[in-house]
């Protein structure tokens, strides 16, 4: 992605990582957030933001990204978020995503500023249509898309299939399950959404058989499409470094004097794909080292 707004120059067309027995490919930029921050009036809520992500490639593997936000509440993760969806203009700095309808240029894909629409937003609420059925809600979704009626119709009948709602198709919110509307939303921003999704809090006040259909739901996102990304912020410190293979924590930085600046930034990311955690299949003690460090900072922060 060639950066001509605010970063330096084009991103490196990748770079090869291999931790342990998993070996990867990081390709072209998925997001870029530099020097991020956001003021109401003289209140600054988040400032001195910069990351990116990547595009993740595993040999014979669809590969989709799952990126983890963590920090206490108040720091500033839900203005980040909004941020990120376009939702909220920065006061300073930019958040760059892929642009799309222009050609590849010197082997990079040009950039554009996120707008809102650009990108899917999922929040607790899980707001669905109230007049229309779940294919109806599909449909609509796909309505800037430029494939024909019998793709839309081909593209939407797989994903019921493969989520398990081709049963309920025609029934609209009132008649579905917790995870069932949970499930259509998330499917309405997939299809509505080019670039990445975010989801604020998916996992608040689930219990377990819940959180096990969000997480075989995240599943299904990032094995539908290498380009597939999940953005989402937790509570739950574990479920966040078990799911994602990337995690950012978020929180207040100490001044010099040992006082905390209450101003949210990113404290520290943790590169779960580079050190040897990413998509292992279960919970180890080397994640939950990982789970404690946070924790300590996010107590500290």
């Amino acid at each position: 992605m060639d950066i001509t707004d605010s970063a330096q120059g084009p991103f490196p067309l990748f770079y090869i990582l291999i931790k342990m027995t998993i070996a990867y490919e990081q390709k072209d930029t998925i997001l870029h957030v530099e020097s991020l921050s956001i003021a109401y009036g003289d209140k600054v809520i988040i400032s001195d933001i910069s990351f990116t992500e990547k595009d993740t490639i595993r040999k014979d593997k669809v590969q989709g990204q799952t990126i983890a936000f963590v920090g206490r509440s108040g720091r500033g993760k839900s203005t980040l978020f909004k941020a990120l969806t376009g939702l909220e203009q920065p006061t300073t700095g930019v958040v760059l995503i892929p642009d799309f309808s222009q050609s590849i240029t010197n082997g990079n894909q040009p950039a554009k500023k996120v707008r809102e629409g650009d990108v899917g937003f999922v929040n607790q609420k899980y707001t669905l249509f109230r007049h229309k059925t779940i294919y109806q809600a599909l449909q609509f979704s796909l309505r800037n898309s430029s494939i024909s009626a019998s793709e839309k119709q081909e593209k939407i009948m797989k994903y019921l299939a493969d989520w398990g709602l081709e049963q309920c198709k025609n029934q609209y919110p009132n008649e579905l399950s917790g995870g069932q509307k949970q499930r259509t939303a998330i499917l309405e921003q997939l299809l509505n959404s080019n670039y990445y999704m975010v989801l604020d809090e998916p996992f608040s006040g689930l219990d377990v058989g819940n959180i096990l259909n969000v997480k075989e739901s995240f599943r299904l996102v990032n094995e539908s499409h290498e380009l597939n990304t999940i953005i989402f912020s937790t509570h739950d410190i574990e479920l966040a470094v078990e799911l994602a293979d990337s995690v950012y924590v978020v929180g207040y930085p100490k001044n010099n004097n040992g006082t905390l600046n209450r101003t949210g930034t990113i404290l520290k990311h943790f590169d779960l794909k580079e050190m040897g955690l990413a998509w292992q299949g279960e919970f180890t003690d080397k994640h939950l080292d990982v789970a404690k460090e946070i924790k300590s900072i996010m107590l500290d922060s």
